[in-house]
């Protein structure tokens, strides 16, 4: 029997990365192969943070990259700037994903792709490519509970003068 094959792309913050590597491992024990999509650039700072041996692929379990499309930061442990992550990757991410996606399911290494759980912020081109491949997409939505907290209680908060809203 062929496995499910499972690829989770998480926005290309440390924020993100996390909750999504937690979800990538749940399906993982569930019996999913995984490929979890990182940036570049946060793929050498998962490096260089846990060691060059905590990323070694696992035969069900691989890690792939694809380019955020910034130039490297000046320091490489620094974060990258918010405002333009999200610019960059919603107008250059969707031609590296598309072809990460191709070479899975031509490799004849790994299952077919056959779900996408990517986080909502990249759901621009994330979507795009899931229906493309007639393949099914979750979005998941990686905040804290605190974040959850101050989502849910905007209007609230923007009602009662305690933040101006635009």
């Amino acid at each position: 029997m062929v496995k499910p094959h499972v690829v989770c792309i998480p926005y290309m913050a440390q924020g993100h990365v996390t909750p999504m590597l937690r979800v990538a491992k749940l399906l993982h024990f569930k019996g999913f192969h995984v490929t979890f999509v990182n940036s570049e650039f946060n793929h050498q700072r998962l490096l260089n943070s846990r060691g060059s041996d905590s990323l070694r692929d696992l035969p069900d379990f691989r890690f792939e990259t694809i380019p955020d499309g910034l130039p490297p930061p000046a320091d490489v442990n620094a974060t990258q700037d918010i405002p333009s992550l999200c610019i960059s990757t919603r107008d250059t991410c969707y031609e590296p994903f598309k072809k990460l996606l191709t070479k899975l399911n031509d490799s004849g290494e790994v299952p077919p792709v056959n779900c996408i759980v990517a986080d909502a912020s990249l759901s621009t081109f994330t979507l795009k490519v899931a229906k493309e491949f007639g393949i099914p997409e979750v979005i998941l939505w990686t905040t804290s509970f605190c974040g959850f907290a101050g989502y849910f209680h905007y209007r609230y908060l923007a009602e009662n003068g305690l933040f101006h809203s635009k």
